[in-house]
Formats: structure tokens, C-alpha cells, sequence
């Protein structure tokens, strides 16, 4: 059975504490928290939730695409393995980066370089490198991993366990749309999910037009038992908002 995470960026800052945000998405029933930072990582783990995905490396639009960035990003992924491995955080999120004037066959080319030289360590450390689909028509303009055959060639390219995609339905919905189908056709290559409305980030519910009941359903009908995080602007509190992500996913799947 999948396990339902929210990713900590899109629900702090915004009229609570980190500590009662925390224990709201505890009592909801969530079993972990995205890209929350170190600082607190005891925090999570006090209310029992699992730190279930943080940034391999920094920055978004400097990547993995790039040879002048492979050495800075080699070492904070080393670097950040370890400290998933001892923290028993399962998901570390990489990023292509802007294509900047290079070809995709070049961008996958250097990227496939970089991820082949780390992922017999993170298979070892038993940690997955899931490299982020994003949009580049609204919200990252020149991002090369924008596009799902993009992204699956280089997954095969690395040829590892311990690299997958982070397939984002918010981000494919305007780059593809077709989610379903991509899902079924290539979950093998899928490591971990993000959710959001379309348009505008938003609750993934009724008001937008994404049908996320009928996607749950094909997530789980691939066997995968790893996380879906919520990655959405709450319009409502942050506590009930993440408590209704949780509800409407749990009630599509009973």
C-alpha cells in the first residue's frame, strides 16, 4: 500500500509553527514529509514521521546536465547519501538542471556520466536517486528533464536500482498531459510522485482539471508501495488542506 507524504516548502511560513504543522499531518495519518530541512529532522522523527525525500544537491537550474557543475554535485550527493543512509531518509531528489545552450543528447549524455558515478554508492546505502520531471512552460523555464521519454531514456542509460524519476502529475499534466497512460507504460522508470492541482498549484480535488482518484487507482494498480507527496499551495489552512489531500487519496483507494 502506498504511504502519503507532504512536501514541507508549500505549508510552513504560512500562520503556523513547524511544530504544530507536524503534529497536524501526524494526526492526519500522513507517514512522512518532502524536502524538510535538517534542522528539522528530529522534529519529524519525534512525531513519527519519516523524513521521506530531501534535496541530493543543490541548484535547481545548475545540474546534473552540466560537466562544470559534476564535481560540486558528486560531492554533495556522497555527502548527502550518507546522511540519508543514517537518517533512513529513502529519497534523494536530483535535478537536470537549465539546458543553457546544450542538446539533449549532450544533457542526458553528462547527466547519465554524473548519476553512473554514485549510484552503485547510494545502491549500497540502500537510497534512490529519483531525478525530478518539471514543467519548462510555466514555472522552470529551460529545464531539460521536462519531458517523460526524455527522462526514461536517462534512467535506462544509468541502468541502476537506485535511479529512478520523480514523475510530478502537477508538472507532466502541462508538459503531456496523459498521465494515466505515461503511468502505466513506464511506472518501471517512476520512483516516487508529486501531487498539485492544475492550474495554479493548487488542493489536488474537484476544483481542478486533474481526476486524481482514477490516477491513485493507477499508481497503485502498478504495485508500487512507495510515497505520494502532496506538493500544492493550500488555499485554506495548511492543517486542513493536508488533511483533505489525505482523506480524498485514502477514500479513492478503499
Amino acid at each position: 500500500m502506498i504511504k502519503q507524504s507532504f512536501s514541507w516548502w508549500c505549508f510552513v511560513n504560512r500562520g503556523l509553527e513547524p511544530e504544530a504543522l507536524v503534529a497536524g499531518a501526524a494526526k492526519a495519518g500522513y507517514h512522512g514529509v518532502d524536502l524538510v530541512g535538517e534542522e528539522f529532522w528530529p522534529l519529524v522523527r519525534k512525531h513519527g514521521l519519516e523524513i521521506s525525500a530531501i534535496n541530493g544537491h543543490g541548484t535547481l537550474q545548475e545540474g546534473l546536465n552540466h560537466r562544470e557543475y559534476a564535481e560540486r554535485i558528486e560531492g554533495e550527493l556522497r555527502t548527502n547519501i550518507a546522511k540519508a543512509s543514517e537518517w533512513k531518509i529513502p529519497v534523494l531528489i536530483c535535478l537536470t538542471g537549465n539546458r543553457a545552450g546544450i542538446s539533449e543528447a549532450e544533457g542526458l549524455e553528462n547527466s547519465a556520466e554524473l548519476l553512473n558515478r554514485v549510484a552503485s554508492l547510494a545502491a549500497d546505502a540502500g537510497v534512490m536517486l529519483a531525478v525530478e520531471l518539471l514543467n519548462s512552460k510555466v514555472d522552470h523555464k529551460d529545464y531539460q528533464c521536462d519531458h517523460t521519454p526524455w527522462g526514461v531514456e536517462l534512467i535506462k542509460q544509468v541502468n541502476s536500482p537506485a535511479v529512478k524519476l520523480l514523475y510530478d502529475i502537477y508538472h507532466m499534466q502541462i508538459m503531456e498531459g496523459d498521465i494515466i497512460r505515461t503511468i502505466r507504460a513506464e511506472h518501471q522508470h517512476f520512483g516516487h510522485y508529486h501531487t498539485a492541482g492544475n492550474p495554479g498549484r493548487g488542493q489536488p480535488d474537484e476544483t481542478q482539471e486533474i481526476y486524481y482518484p482514477a490516477i491513485y487507482k493507477a499508481i497503485v494498480a502498478t504495485g508500487y508501495s512507495g510515497y505520494i507527496s502532496h506538493e500544492f499551495i493550500p488555499s485554506i489552512d495548511p492543517v486542513q488542506a493536508m488533511a483533505k489531500a489525505f482523506n480524498d487519496c485514502k477514500a479513492a483507494l478503499s
